[in-house]
């Protein structure tokens, strides 16, 4: 699919296509944990590709089901290349995540984000998501490779 300013957006299906896209993520990729992710079922990551070919930007998501509640999708990770910042491309990963979603009956999406986090939430409301009040995340680390630091 096509998204902003003629940016390529697709799923991505293999180890190669999410090493490639690590400039935009939190820290360096490992292709044992790329592996895990596309083995995993409901993960998805969409990768939106300049001209030229260029990962500009990404968006993940996790289908997620309870036994008291049809399926939804979290939006656990959005990420724009600097460089391509301010044209679109972080709404239209995010509308094309949304099509994604629903595509799989999903009931609806949620993303969490930081309240401070202007540029997020100004993307996050542009394409149509609703302030359901503030919340606060708690986390555990086991150490390894996984730790925020």
């Amino acid at each position: 699919m096509v998204g902003a300013d003629g940016f390529e957006i697709r799923r991505a299906g293999t180890v190669a296509e999410l090493l490639a896209a690590e400039h935009l993520y939190d820290g360096p990729a490992r292709a044992e944990w790329a592996e895990r992710f596309l083995a995993s079922s409901g993960h998805m990551m969409l990768i939106a590709y300049a001209p030229g070919g260029v990962p500009a930007g990404f968006a993940t998501g996790i289908e997620m089901v309870h036994p008291d509640k049809d399926a939804e999708l979290c939006l656990y990770e959005l990420g724009v290349d600097e460089a391509f910042r301010r044209r679109g491309l972080g709404r239209a990963l995010t509308e094309a995540l949304l099509a994604e979603a629903r595509r799989r009956g999903c009931a609806g999406v949620w993303v969490p984000v930081d309240t401070d986090n202007g540029p997020a939430l100004a993307t996050y409301r542009s394409a149509g998501a609703v302030d359901e009040g503030v919340c606060a995340i708690r986390a555990w680390s086991f150490g390894g490779g996984n730790d925020r630091t």
